[in-house]
């Protein structure tokens, strides 16, 4: 695996110069100012000037629904993704992993306010953002931001914190991976490297553009598509996040699991979940929380939310069936393990495709994943030969990758999806080419892995050397709970 490593950092090394950049944030309203016809007036009056066009105004139910949605999505790391990962953590490590989902969540939201929505969602460049929001400075009651239709914006407060929730729940993901033996310290540190020179540079290549009130005529649409991020440029398809968030982290856990090492004991002592009633649960707040994440990246309470929340609640669904029905054929029984993966790999792999396919599109979508993410933490886990604790990569990366390529396919009209909008002509684009909208994923897939998997090398590489990445061997052995954080979670 080292000569992919140095493959993988020499493929990428230019990546890491250029940066980050963000999505949608703009100001109240871009109407041109109309001119009235003169008004008839006794002798030579002069036209009267036409009064400027009122500041647009957020809808209370669009604010309302995403108020909801990011207490949905801060929900599902909060307690979703805790009880998720310390039921399936040894019992000597459950507190470890809801300290790390703690701290991390607090210090990327500390992080998302003094840089990272600047960095992300204000324009500067095609690979990050500007210094328009550093501190969130000039943000107010009354800012807004653009949504997907013309002429109707959110507050920008609510945008903002939307997508905090976002990048507070991408980097807790990461540290499934390499659970029960990293240490604190250079998990947090880790972190903060890889959210300012992975998260946010990805999340604006793909996510951010100006918004569509300026758009008129096809110069205009080529203008504004040239202020807008590098993937978005391209066309890439990611309604809520399977490049930014999925496979972001995951290869960043699957470095992380390389270059930490395994576990004591992996692969000759049993090292079962301890609790699976807190994996079911967990991933039953991972499900609900997630009408959140992928509802409300439609940014509106409007038929796109509508859409992309029956495509969640179908694409899970199929997914724990095609999980649990494959697990019984090739094991011989259904396992709840099992079940809850499988809900995990249909939310990751319809998340991209969320409001961009039909909802028989969905169902394909959620059975290919169930199915090919137990391939994933099985067959392709082997093959790889990595200690990934808790399997970020074998679901959030095979997942995300499924869902970002299959968005190409299903995405098709044909095929029930809502194809490509045209803002010119303000109508579905008649035409659409499988084909080249799954090199437009790929090329968003590709860069993603190279980006994240570059700066993770050299982020744990970096760590390693300053400060160590592991904890002692008596300490892994006693646990991470106690030799940590000085508790237990269960006192007997």
């Amino acid at each position: 695996m080292l000569t992919w490593m140095k493959r993988l950092v020499a493929g990428g090394a230019m990546a890491l110069a250029i940066g980050a950049t963000g999505v949608i944030v703009t100001s109240p309203a871009h109407a041109d100012e109309a001119k009235k016809p003169a008004v008839t007036a006794p002798a030579a009056a002069p036209a009267a000037a036409a009064p400027a066009a009122p500041a647009l105004v957020p809808n209370k139910g669009d604010t309302a629904w995403m108020l909801i949605s990011t207490a949905l999505v801060l929900l599902m790391t909060l307690p979703g993704l805790a009880l998720f990962y310390g039921g399936l953590t040894r019992s000597k490590n459950i507190l470890s992993i809801c300290m790390q989902c703690f701290m991390v969540f607090s210090v990327i939201t500390v992080l998302w306010a003094l840089y990272g929505y600047s960095f992300a969602f204000t324009e500067g460049g095609a690979f990050v953002g500007g210094l328009d929001r550093l501190f969130l400075g000039g943000m107010t009651p009354d800012s807004v931001a653009a949504t997907f239709s013309k002429g109707v914006v959110i507050p920008e407060y609510v945008f903002m914190a939307f997508q905090a929730v976002f990048a507070t729940i991408t980097c807790c993901l990461i540290i499934g991976s390499f659970a029960e033996r990293a240490k604190f310290s250079a998990i947090l540190v880790f972190m903060i490297i890889w959210f300012t020179f992975s998260y946010l540079p990805i999340a604006h290549m793909v996510w951010f553009w100006p918004g569509p009130d300026d758009i008129k005529d096809a110069a205009s649409l080529e203008a504004i598509t040239a202020r807008a991020g590098w993937l978005w440029q391209k066309g890439v398809l990611d309604f809520a996040g399977g490049t930014v968030v999925h496979i972001n982290a995951a290869i960043a856990g699957l470095v992380g699991s390389y270059v930490i090492g395994k576990r004591i004991g992996y692969g000759k002592e049993a090292m079962k979940p301890h609790n699976l009633v807190y994996v079911m649960s967990g991933a039953a707040l991972l499900w609900f929380g997630w009408f959140g994440f992928n509802a409300g990246s439609a940014l509106e309470a409007n038929g796109s939310a509508a859409l992309a929340f029956v495509n969640t609640y179908l694409a899970t669904a199929a997914a724990v069936l095609g999980w649990s029905v494959a697990e019984w054929i090739l094991k011989g029984k259904p396992s709840m393990l099992g079940a809850a993966s499988g809900c995990v790999a249909g939310l990751v792999a319809i998340t991209p495709a969320a409001g961009f396919v039909g909802p028989m599109g969905s169902l394909a979508i959620g059975v290919f994943a169930g199915v090919v993410c137990l391939w994933g933490v099985t067959g392709l886990k082997k093959i790889l030969g990595s200690d990934d604790s808790l399997d970020v990569f074998g679901v959030h990366g095979v997942g995300g990758i499924s869902g970002a390529l299959l968005t190409g396919v299903f995405a098709d009209p044909a095929l029930g999806g809502t194809g490509i909008w045209d803002y010119v002509a303000n109508a579905t684009a008649p035409d659409y080419s499988i084909a080249s909208q799954l090199w437009i994923q790929a090329q968003g897939v590709i860069t993603t892995l190279i980006w994240s998997g570059v700066v993770s090398f050299i982020a744990f590489k970096l760590i390693d050397i300053v400060i160590g990445l592991r904890v002692k061997e008596d300490e892994e052995r006693e646990g991470l709970d106690i030799s940590s954080h000085g508790e237990s979670a269960y006192e007997s």
